[in-house]
């Protein structure tokens, strides 16, 4: 009889045990649907389009989400801001950040107390976890030029970057990250950031919390998290010439049939389809071998100094007899021209300019081409004179390298996909993120 009562007794602590798991499924689903937020509160607008990539998330969520995405809004502009960021909510207790997103980078850090030489950002400095990555895990030996770099403090794992125009010191950590699966589920997982406690502002200085790094490396985010398996090492994102767009992981948002594929160069650490031919207005410049990198990191495009005079001659003999006249006076970009009025925007003037285009030979026996119309490296400065987007690389040191910006990114969707190693874009509305596949494009 007693044997009985225990037997009956331990099934009631089993289904008691299987219904509180049940309920604690629910409860972590239910939160996972209701517990993201909008970067800007007062932002209604954002927060709409936001809600809408979860909308119809339903009971088939998996719990392992590979082949999910996760997409963030963006917000701000190449002019007159000067910069696009996303947020990231970081922490046990939770707590936004504003990053830019950077594809000319790997490691995402944010400015950390007690912060030296760090511009005041948008919220307070991040406050370091005491999870430190120790200074011979991979992920701190992938932030070192060589395999023998010294550990004074093995328990530690310092870092430097060096940018073009300033640089970040700090420590490597690991801390909590919340995401918003397009599949409706809200996951939680322990990626390595860095806190940046000496920083080196330059003269383009963004007033933001930090950097997200987006490139090929380890400590990228997206492969963090592709090492977790939670979505698939792919980065992508949509710049809107209205300001914002969205920047996402994963590769179950895009129709792979539509997008202009290119494989991406191996010979470099940056996203870059290896070396292209410059044409204006369908017509060859003679510059055939021209390297190009992608970064997101910077505003505006860059040409070498051979191929951006070339373009620059071009331009002038294009103008000639046109109604524009250079404006020195406007400092806004070194080359403005004004109009017999103010002009309200590109479209008042892009008649008077050319389409670019660059053209990448590949491995598949085909040209891949990147078209930037005249309206993706012009902007209308506040005065209501035009501006060329378009600088000369030289003079900030980049030397042979040719870089395509957030300018000439605008209006496209552009994909890394760093498990493919191939590169694509297509032509896209930007100012709202995709609900599906099908109904994106």
């Amino acid at each position: 009889m007693q044997k009985q009562d225990n037997l009956k007794r331990e099934r009631e602590r089993e289904m008691r045990s299987g219904k509180e798991m049940v309920m604690l499924v629910l409860l972590a689903v239910l939160l996972g649907v209701v517990s993201g937020s909008s970067p800007a509160s007062d932002n209604q607008p954002s927060q709409r389009w936001w809600k809408s990539v979860f909308s119809g998330a339903g009971s088939s969520a998996v719990v392992n989400p590979i082949g999910s995405s996760v997409v963030f809004p963006m917000y701000g502009n190449v002019y007159p801001i000067g910069f696009y960021y996303v947020q990231l909510n970081i922490g046990n207790q939770l707590k936004p950040y504003f990053l830019d997103p950077d594809t000319g980078s790997d490691l995402t850090w944010l400015q950390c107390e007690p912060c030296h030489g760090c511009p005041k950002g948008p919220h307070p400095f991040y406050r370091r976890s005491n999870d430190l990555v120790a200074c011979r895990d991979p992920l701190c030996a992938s932030l070192h030029s060589s395999e023998d770099y010294k550990c004074d403090e093995p328990e530690r794992c310092p870092y430097e970057l060096e940018y073009a125009d300033g640089g970040s010191f700090g420590l490597l950590v690991k801390d909590t990250l919340s995401l918003n699966l397009t599949n409706g589920i809200c996951v939680s997982h322990r990626v390595a950031i860095g806190c940046g406690y000496n920083q080196t502002p330059g003269s383009s200085n963004h007033p933001l919390d930090g950097v997200l790094g987006l490139g090929k490396g380890k400590t990228s985010i997206v492969s963090q998290l592709q090492n977790q398996g939670l979505v698939r090492n792919v980065v992508g994102h949509c710049l809107s010439s209205r300001g914002g767009g969205f920047l996402f992981f994963g590769d179950d948002i895009y129709d792979s049939s539509q997008v202009v594929w290119t494989p991406m160069s191996p010979d470099y650490s940056h996203y870059s389809p290896g070396y292209a031919e410059l044409t204006i207005g369908g017509k060859g410049t003679g510059y055939k071998n021209i390297l190009v990198l992608f970064d997101s990191g910077s505003s505006y495009t860059y040409l070498n100094s051979q191929a951006y005079q070339a373009f620059i001659s071009s331009l002038r003999k294009e103008l000639s007899g046109k109604p524009l006249r250079e404006e020195p006076n406007d400092k806004t970009l070194p080359l403005c021209w004004k109009g017999k009025k103010p002009f309200k925007n590109v479209l008042d003037v892009k008649k008077h300019f050319k389409p670019l285009a660059l053209s990448f030979s590949n491995s598949w026996r085909a040209k891949s081409q990147f078209e930037i119309p005249p309206e993706a490296y012009l902007i209308i400065s506040s005065k209501g004179n035009v501006c060329l987007g378009i600088l000369n690389g030289s003079e900030v040191g980049l030397e042979n390298e040719n870089v395509i910006g957030d300018i000439s990114m605008q209006g496209k969707m552009v994909i890394y996909d760093n498990e493919k190693q191939v590169m694509g874009w297509v032509s896209a509305s930007c100012d709202r993120p995709p609900t599906s596949k099908a109904g994106f494009m």
